[in-house]
C-alpha cells in the first residue's frame, strides 16, 4: 500500500469542507452506534470483553506457537502455506500462483489485509482483472477510491451519489433505491463469479487447534469467492490466529454486534482446506499468506495491544474526528482511531507522524472496542514518542514558559490580565487563527477569580 502523498493536515482541510461527506457520515455513524447499543442489550459486553481480551493476550503472547500449530494442521487439510514478510512478497507470490493457471480474472471478497498490501493495482499492471465481489469495496473500485472505512467501505456515499456512480460506470437507469442497486451490482458481479479463475478472500480468525480460516460475511460473496473457483487464495496477517475453535464462540458474539449491530452475519464459512473425493465444489487448491508487515516487531513493546484488534470498525463510528472527515482524510486504508496506530507501527511513524494526533483523546474508540485495546492511551504514547523524536524548539519554549508560569502566582496573575486584555482585541483571534477556522475561541471572564474573591462578592 503506498501512503497518501499528501499529509493528513491538507487532506482534512479538504474533507472537513464537503459538507455532504459530513452529512453522509453523520447518519450512517449514528445508526450504527444505534444500532450497536441495541444489540448489546441482550448480552454481558463487559464479560464477553474481558473474556476476548483474555483470548487475544494469549494469542499474541504465543503468536509463533500458534502460528506452528496452524501450519502444521493447515498443511494436513492440503493448504499451501506462505509467510510474507513484506507486501511486495506477498504479492509476488500471488502471482506466481495465478501466472502458473493461467489466470486473467479474480474475485476478490473484503478484506483490508489485500488493501493494505495494494494487491489490486499490483495485480492490474501485470494484466490480471481482480473485480471486489463485496457490495461496498465493488461501489469504491468503480469510484477508482479506496475504503472509508474498515467495515463498510462506502459510507462515505450517498444513495443518490451511488445511482450516478452506476450509472455512469455500468450504465443502470438513474434509480436510488437499495434494493435497485443492489440487484444491478449482483448481476454484473454474476458474471464474474461464472468465469473467474481464482478467488481471493481475507480471514477473520485463524484456528490454530483445527486448521479453520474463519470468514465472516452478509452478503455471500465471499463463499463464492472460496467455492466456485480453482484456486483460492487467503490473504491475513499474522495476528489473526486464535487457540482453540471454541474461542470463536466468543468473538461471533462480539463481532457482528460491534460492527453492524448484527447478533449474527448472515454467513460464516469455516474453511478447512480444497475439496476433497466426492465433494461437488470447493477450489481445487487453497494457499494462505500469513503477512508480517510489521506486526512482529511490535511483539514485546508497549503497542503490542494493537495486534488484539478483530477490526470491527465500532472506534470509527463513536469517533469525533472520523465523522467530520471521513477515512480518506487519513491517508491509509486504515482509517480512524485504531488506523491512525496501525499505519505508523505498520508501516513507519516517519511515515504518518501527525495520524496519533487525530483524535480528540474523549476515549469513546476505548469504550467500545470489544477487545478491550486502550486506544487513546495508545495514542498519547505514539504522541510523545514523535515528539520526543522531534526537535520543536518553538513548542519547547511555549512549554518551558507554562510551566514558569504555572509555578510563580506573581507571573501567573500578569499573565492573566494580559489575556484578558487580548481576548478582547482581533490580536489573539488572529495569532490562533488556525485553531478558530473551525470554532470559536472561548471568552475570557473580565475578571479573574481571585479578584472576584478580594472583592467580596459571590455572585
Amino acid at each position: 500500500m503506498e501512503l497518501s502523498s499528501r499529509n493528513f493536515h491538507d487532506l482534512y482541510k479538504t474533507e472537513i469542507r464537503n459538507t455532504q461527506l459530513r452529512s453522509n457520515l453523520s447518519k450512517a455513524t449514528l445508526q450504527a452506534v444505534d444500532k450497536r447499543s441495541r444489540s448489546f442489550e441482550e448480552v454481558d459486553f463487559v464479560f464477553l470483553r474481558d473474556e476476548a481480551k483474555k483470548i487475544k493476550q494469549e494469542s499474541i503472547s504465543l503468536l509463533n506457537d500458534l502460528l506452528s500449530q496452524f501450519e502444521d494442521k493447515a498443511r494436513q487439510n492440503n493448504c499451501t502455506l506462505f509467510y510474507a514478510q513484506t507486501p511486495e512478497k506477498a504479492n509476488a507470490y500471488i502471482l506466481d500462483v495465478a501466472q502458473k493457471h493461467g489466470v486473467k480474472t479474480i474475485v476478490k471478497s473484503k478484506s483490508m489485509v489485500t488493501e493494505e498490501i495494494g494487491l489490486v493495482p499490483f495485480l492490474t499492471r501485470y494484466g490480471i482483472e481482480a473485480v471486489e465481489t463485496d457490495l461496498g469495496e465493488y461501489i469504491v473500485q468503480l469510484a477508482g477510491e479506496t475504503p472509508s472505512h474498515i467495515t463498510t467501505p462506502a459510507i462515505h456515499k450517498s444513495r443518490r451519489e451511488i445511482s450516478e456512480l452506476f450509472h455512469e460506470k455500468i450504465g443502470t437507469v438513474l434509480n436510488d433505491d437499495p434494493s435497485f442497486l443492489t440487484a444491478e451490482a449482483r448481476r454484473v458481479l454474476r458474471e464474474k463469479f461464472l468465469s473467474a479463475d481464482m478467488g481471493i478472500s481475507g480471514a477473520n480468525f485463524l484456528i490454530a487447534e483445527t486448521g479453520d480460516v474463519v470468514v465472516v460475511e452478509n452478503e455471500g460473496n465471499a463463499r463464492l469467492s472460496t467455492s466456485a473457483v480453482k484456486v483460492h487464495v487467503v490473504v491475513t496477517g499474522i495476528e489473526k490466529v486464535i487457540p482453540r475453535f471454541s474461542d470463536l464462540r466468543i468473538f461471533m458474539r462480539l463481532l457482528a454486534r460491534s460492527s453492524t449491530g448484527q447478533k449474527l452475519t448472515s454467513y460464516v464459512s469455516l474453511l478447512r482446506g480444497p475439496r476433497t473425493r466426492g465433494e461437488k465444489d470447493g477450489p481445487e487448491e487453497v494457499h494462505v499468506i500469513l503477512l508480517d508487515n510489521g506486526r512482529s516487531g511490535l511483539l514485546g513493546t508497549e503497542h503490542q495491544e494493537v495486534l488484539h484488534c478483530i477490526r470491527c470498525g465500532a472506534c470509527l463510528n463513536v469517533c469525533p474526528v472520523y465523522r467530520n472527515i471521513g477515512g480518506h482524510a487519513y491517508g491509509s486504508v486504515y482509517p480512524g482511531p485504531i488506523g491512525s496506530l496501525v499505519t505508523p507501527l505498520y508501516f513507519g511513524e516517519q511515515n504518518a507522524p501527525d495520524l496519533p494526533f487525530a483524535s480528540s483523546l474523549c476515549g469513546n474508540c476505548t469504550e467500545v472496542c470489544p477487545v478491550g485495546i486502550e486506544i487513546h492511551h495508545q495514542l498519547l504514547a505514539m504522541r510523545h514518542e514523535i515528539k520526543s523524536a522531534r526537535k520543536d524548539g518553538l513548542e519547547k519554549f511555549i512549554f518551558r514558559n507554562y510551566r514558569k508560569t504555572m509555578l510563580r502566582p506573581g507571573r501567573y496573575r500578569i499573565m492573566g490580565k494580559v489575556a484578558r486584555s487580548i481576548s478582547r482585541t482581533p490580536i489573539l483571534k488572529n495569532l490562533l487563527k488556525g485553531w478558530t477556522a473551525y470554532r470559536e475561541l472561548p471568552q475570557f471572564p473580565s475578571r479573574s477569580f481571585r479578584e472576584i474573591y478580594k472583592s467580596g462578592q459571590t455572585r
